[in-house]
């Protein structure tokens, strides 16, 4: 292959930049490469010439993208367009399979000898199972992020799949656990969490903590309503927020309260004993009561450690589950007795096993793009 590399590369939202940009970074230290597609600073930072800003098609919430559809509808075509008359080595598309995975379509429809990796693979082993053989005729390689995935498309009739690594578990990775002596809580980064879980956690981590001091980590868009809710708490917990907040979190805590979501995955790269808890939002209640009749959600835990291991080894609590006695009873011998940390610690050596990659995600990603090119000639 003469001259540069031309790949379209697009992303729909904030993480996508960041891990695209990474990608870009490792295919621009082997090679030339000429980038076009949608991103943000990262990307651009990279040598991305946009299409459009990604700000036009990042909507939140369903009322927004009924409102921006019009919008939504055109910006796909606007991007579909533009790869098509780019005719690039490759189409790479991260995460935002909304938008994403609706350009892939087109693109594969006008130009069907463009190449389609998936970069983060959608959550077919939780839900909308369909979705994985539904990509085979437009995907030709997934870049996975979790190891369990490659085997969930292979039994869903999904498109090859190849686990790359996680950029979170690299970023937080400890080979030991830290030596803190904080209980940390992490109610979670959005409103809906925080004010469905702060109530029991407060009172959970007064029953547990002891003499200890209690850490509240807080996404700085929410601290000013975390401070509003944990001045009701029965003991006031130091509240983390802003540049090197979560550093700092983690290398104080013996053992952590948090709800589901990405924040378990770090706290299991740093090898911290937790226990998981999450109350649902409507919709999340609505899917619940219907899931014995019409089974939606099918993930076997909440936890993302626990389904990397295929075992519970990971207390999670759920909806009427999180009561205050409950939770405490299950913290406290994580923070005060050695046969309960040992169990956690012996489930993080697994983890880490599982999730071991020989270089960065980014590298594997790009060895990967790379040799899908080098297999078509």
């Amino acid at each position: 292959m003469s001259g540069p590399l031309r790949v379209a590369i697009l992303a729909g939202e904030v993480s996508g930049d960041h891990l695209a940009g990474a990608l870009m970074g490792a295919l621009n230290a082997v090679r030339p490469v000429e980038w076009r597609g949608v991103g943000g600073e990262t990307m651009e930072g990279q040598g991305l010439a946009p299409i459009f800003p990604m700000d036009d098609i990042a909507v939140n919430g369903f009322d927004a993208i009924v409102r921006s559809l019009p919008q939504l509808l055109g910006k796909i075509r606007e991007a579909a367009d533009a790869v098509v008359a780019m005719a690039p080595d490759v189409l790479v598309i991260v995460d935002a399979p909304e938008f994403n995975h609706r350009v892939a379509k087109r693109v594969r429809r006008a130009r069907p000898d463009i190449p389609i990796v998936n970069y983060v693979s959608p959550t077919v082993w939780a839900w909308r199972s369909g979705r994985a053989r539904a990509m085979r005729p437009y995907v030709d390689l997934v870049l996975a992020l979790f190891p369990f995935e490659p085997a969930a498309h292979a039994r869903l009739g999904g498109p090859p799949c190849l686990y790359v690594g996680h950029p979170l578990f690299e970023a937080m990775r400890r080979e030991a656990p830290p030596a803190g002596e904080a209980l940390l809580v992490l109610p979670g980064s959005r409103r809906g969490e925080i004010e469905r879980l702060m109530a029991p956690f407060g009172a959970a981590a007064a029953l547990a903590a002891g003499d200890r001091p209690i850490h509240l980590l807080a996404v700085p868009r929410l601290r000013a309503r975390l401070e509003e809710l944990a001045a009701s708490w029965p003991r006031q917990p130091v509240i983390l927020s802003g540049p090197g907040a979560k550093e700092a979190a983690f290398a104080g805590a013996r053992a952590a309260l948090a709800a589901s979501g990405t924040a378990t995955l770090e706290l299991a790269a740093a090898r911290i004993p937790m226990v998981v808890a999450y109350r649902l939002d409507t919709i999340g209640k609505i899917i619940k009561w219907l899931h014995p009749v019409f089974p939606i959600v099918k993930a076997p835990s909440m936890v993302l450690a626990n389904i990397v291991l295929g075992r519970n080894a990971i207390p999670a609590f759920l909806e009427e589950e999180v009561q205050p006695a409950a939770l405490a009873a299950t913290l406290g011998p994580l923070l005060d007795e050695e046969a309960a940390r040992e169990a956690q610690a012996a489930a993080f050596d697994d983890f880490h096993a599982a999730m071991h990659v020989d270089r960065s995600p980014a590298e594997q990603a790009a060895s990967a793009i790379l040799d899908l090119l080098a297999s078509r000639g």
